[in-house]
């Protein structure tokens, strides 16, 4: 499996998390590549959605010192469902290593990388 990731890593350099999802999901200790394929992948998704919210607070700002009412609450709205997206990305990766990557992890390395992905998460 983690030929297949690394090529579509390098051809398209975006690994979805999905695929990497699967490959945590098999309750095995993963390799460093599978590692950092699937920090990667997470971190892309949370990244894009940290963009977006920071581009979101913005407009909100704006439109709150203009005093326009009507799109307040469309914008607020948006914001709240990048938001939720966050934290259901977040509490994906996290539940992925409560039930398979840190009972899987039998190194030392293997251990400390749980507990810095874990962390990043929180």
């Amino acid at each position: 499996y983690i030929y297949i990731y690394i090529y579509i890593y390098k051809k398209k350099r975006s690994v979805t998390v999905s695929s990497m999802k699967s490959v945590a999901g098999k309750d095995t200790e993963l390799t460093v590549e599978e590692r950092n394929l699937l920090s990667v992948a997470y971190k892309n998704v949370i990244g894009a959605r940290r963009a977006s919210w920071r581009i979101i607070s913005s407009i909100e700002q704006k439109e709150e010192s203009k005093g326009g009412e009507g799109k307040l609450k469309m914008i607020r709205e948006y914001r709240q469902a990048v938001e939720n997206e966050l934290k259901s990305v977040c509490n994906d990766i996290l539940d992925v290593l409560d039930k398979h990557l840190i009972p899987a992890a039998n190194t030392g390395e293997s251990k400390q990388y749980t507990v810095y992905l874990s962390s990043n998460f929180h």
